[in-house]
């Protein structure tokens, strides 16, 4: 079944997500009514009036192809990425490192959509999608308006859509490599639970000395000040780890440092706090620090939580912040193609549905407008395999059970038997190297028999 000439699709926001599922879609035949505020009233975060604005860096990080983020952009470039390939037209230098000139970038992508003769773009700020979507004809709709998302469409997804699953995060905790962790310095056990061995949390003790220590350059590191337009207003059951320090010396100690419930060191003492560690994923190839959402900046995270017995050599997956941040709880709201399951003819896409960064942002953009042309066609909508890049974040947000937004990373891929051997003839790096070819191998394979 080929598609209809006639079928529209309206898409509400033209930020990566929205300007790359636009795109994709009008290359494809489609014709796009393509929604943006921008030229009405620019959001606080916002500084130019053209699409696709890199508000926060420049960088849409690596392209080694042996990085988590070089597969993402490779498997993007294999499916025609607009995103990418105005990315790399106006890139500057920055090592392995994908930079762009911000203002040229944008301003391509916005020239680039507005010239295409199957998009139409309207200035607008949208408010109800359904309602939206019959007033311009069309048949479906994409709402990609990420994190900060205009008030009347937060709260017509707040009533339509999410009801209470419309989270709001303010602070997020760090993750790190499991692979970089000293466990003898560590043990699993959880909190109440008798069990001769093993449990879902690492621990790492502190004696008193380590402790108070640790909450002093807690207090005194530098941390990120919130901007103009923020109102850092903490979630009691969710105080970062430094405000806490700030509170009192002993805040944290019966918060989520508490050493209850767990069991005495090697020596047979009491621990006089405890710092747990999470599992972040079902393979526990990363691990976030429990409780541990963070005003620091990424230099004094890395510096002040090396401090934790068994983080001395720790490398950070992705660290944390405090920021405003709206997303839907995918895994309960969303089909895996990222339709919505009250209304099945509109989607999500972009960081709303639960990812986090640039690259991320625009993939699930580019997923979403390739699963709805395949709709379009008459086909049935498609599993990315969990071993490539798009289908391990596509994965994380349909399975996490508590959402929390995250970056591409080795973590999220399935694991790969490493031997000792293999282990003393690269370590790490290799791991990962091997990850890498087959996620490249697996998605060739996958994605020329689709063509």
């Amino acid at each position: 079944m080929q598609k209809s000439a006639t079928t529209r699709v309206l898409v509400i926001g033209a930020g990566l997500a929205g300007s790359e599922a636009a795109m994709f879609l009008a290359r494809n035949g489609v014709h796009v009514v393509l929604i943006e505020a921008k030229a009405l009233k620019l959001n606080p975060a916002q500084k130019i009036p053209t699409f696709a604005e890199l508000v926060c860096t420049n960088s849409l990080k690596s392209l080694d192809p042996y990085s988590a983020h070089g597969l993402l952009k490779s498997e993007m470039k294999a499916m025609g990425s607009f995103i990418i390939q105005a990315a790399e037209k106006h890139a500057v230098p920055a090592g392995d490192a994908l930079a762009v000139d911000r203002e040229k970038f944008s301003a391509e992508i916005t020239e680039q959509l507005k010239a295409h003769p199957l998009i139409q773009v309207v200035d607008l700020e949208a408010a109800n999608p359904i309602e939206l979507k019959e007033k311009f004809e069309c048949q479906y709709a994409i709402v990609a308006t990420g994190p900060l998302t205009t008030k009347a469409l937060e709260d017509w997804i707040l009533k339509e859509v999410s009801g209470d699953d419309f989270y709001f995060y303010d602070a997020i905790a760090p993750v790190v490599d499991a692979d970089t962790l000293d466990l003898s310095k560590m043990y699993f056990k959880d909190r109440h639970k008798e069990m001769e061995e093993g449990g879902d949390y690492l621990n790492s003790q502190m004696t008193k000395e380590q402790y108070y220590a640790f909450i002093e350059e807690l207090k005194n590191a530098e941390k990120v000040q919130p901007k103009e337009f923020e109102d850092w207003k903490f979630f009691e059951s969710c105080l970062p780890i430094d405000l806490m320090a700030e509170r009192g010396p002993d805040t944290a100690r019966f918060s989520c440092m508490k050493p209850v419930g767990l069991e005495p060191d090697i020596n047979g003492k009491w621990p006089f706090a405890v710092v747990q560690l999470r599992k972040e994923n079902l393979l526990g190839s990363a691990y976030n620090l429990v409780g541990f959402q963070t005003r620091l900046t990424y230099k004094e995270q890395v510096r002040v939580f090396r401090m934790i017995p068994g983080l001395e050599e720790a490398s950070f997956i992705h660290l944390g912040s405090c920021h405003r941040n709206s997303f839907l709880n995918a895994r309960k709201l969303l089909d895996f193609d990222l339709k919505s399951k009250k209304f099945p003819e509109v989607y999500f896409a972009g960081q709303i549905t639960g990812v986090e960064g640039y690259t991320e942002s625009a993939s699930m953009g580019l997923y979403v407008a390739f699963q709805l042309l395949r709709r379009i066609k008459g086909e049935e909508a498609i599993h990315f395999p969990v071993e490539t890049a798009m289908g391990a974040l596509v994965n994380y947000i349909m399975t996490i059970e508590k959402p929390c937004p995250s970056n591409i990373n080795f973590g999220l891929l399935p694991s790969i038997e490493f031997t000792r051997e293999m282990k003393k003839a690269g370590g790490k790096k290799l791991k990962k190297e091997l990850v890498a070819k087959r996620a490249q191998e697996v998605f060739q394979s996958f994605f020329s028999t689709l063509r």
